[in-house]
């Protein structure tokens, strides 16, 4: 497994689960370290998705494979199985959050913040991407600026958005503007 890949699994393997009405209660940070998925309040539960999404982003797991084995587990415990369309927010919206954590530890290093010390955000640059989306897509800040601590993706369920790290040198190439 690639460092990449890695830093999302240790990043889904530092969250806890817990029931959503604690979740709400907690502040940012405290949010970052919990785990929880609405409509389920058993711990037991709780683990199991948090135990499929690792696995996921450790072996490669397809959405359709996360939602299997979920329906699988859920349905042996007498709920009913995952729909299409939560079984891909849960799956997309969680590894999604997992790789950008990963990317974030990678691109804020001391050495790789020296030398990319820009950063510049880039949608899915489909007609899904949110407005709000699409008009910070391709802006140039410094990787220390304040934009980060609330534009850094993904920014909100099913956000596909991310990050990517740039030189001094890429930025002059490419002719592009920095904001504040």
């Amino acid at each position: 497994m690639n460092e990449y890949f890695k830093e999302a699994a240790d990043f889904l393997k530092g969250r806890k689960p817990v029931a959503k009405e604690i979740y709400q209660e907690l502040g940012h940070t405290a949010r970052m370290k919990a785990f929880t998925v609405g409509g389920y309040t058993s711990l037991e539960v709780l683990q199991e998705f948090l135990n499929a999404l690792e696995r996921a982003v450790e072996s490669g797991t397809t959405m359709i494979q996360f939602r299997e084995e979920m329906n699988g587990f859920l349905e042996q415990r007498g709920y009913e199985g995952l729909n299409p369309w939560k079984a891909d927010n849960i799956f997309r919206t969680n590894l999604q959050t997992a790789f950008n954590a990963g990317h974030y530890k990678a691109m804020t290093d001391k050495t790789v913040l020296q030398m990319r010390p820009f950063w510049m955000y880039l949608t899915a640059g489909d007609d899904e991407v949110r407005p709000t989306h699409a008009a910070m897509n391709g802006r140039v800040y410094r990787a220390d600026d304040p934009i980060w601590d609330v534009w850094y993706p993904p920014n909100g369920y099913k956000c596909r958005c991310n990050v990517v790290s740039l030189s001094a040198r890429q930025v002059e190439a490419r002719g592009l503007r920095v904001y504040d």
